[in-house]
């Protein structure tokens, strides 16, 4: 028996709304990545992007366990000598929630050229609404992830 390989013409993407609210970022993260990179489906195959588009709302309201938000870091580099800028991930979430819901799902796709071309099918907004309904996205239940306690 030969091993399956899909083709371009066997991937079908779907589109997928996930709401955020209350929900716990690691848990929505992987569960975000697990629909981007397509592993929810029969014909996954780790070296082609099967994964279908994931539009996140309400990501200003998802919520951070432990005391995370104040101890943790994120750095970006401007490219410079000395352009190293660090902040909490406590005022990223204030400032760019979608930042946060980004970063977080990006960390859990593969690095390199697969993972920047699945990250492209992620949409991240920070409220309910979204420009997005000529496809006709269907609401994903995040059963995995739990709502913060």
């Amino acid at each position: 028996m030969r091993t399956f390989s899909p083709k371009s013409s066997d991937i079908v993407r779907e589109w997928h709304t996930v709401d955020a609210d209350g929900l716990v970022l690691g848990r929505l993260a992987t569960e975000v990545a697990t629909l981007l990179r397509g592993k929810h489906k029969p014909i996954f195959a780790p070296h082609v992007d099967t994964g279908d588009h994931v539009i996140v709302v309400n990501a200003a309201k998802v919520v951070l366990s432990a005391n995370k938000s104040e101890d943790k870091i994120v750095y970006r580099h401007s490219g410079y000598p000395g352009g190293l800028r660090a902040t909490s991930l406590a005022n990223l979430l204030e400032s760019k929630p979608e930042e946060v819901v980004r970063r977080a799902v990006a960390g859990m796709l593969p690095k390199g050229a697969l993972g920047r071309r699945m990250l492209t099918k992620l949409k991240v907004y920070a409220g309910p609404d979204h420009p997005h309904a000529a496809q006709t996205p269907k609401p994903r239940p995040v059963e995995r992830a739990r709502p913060a306690s």
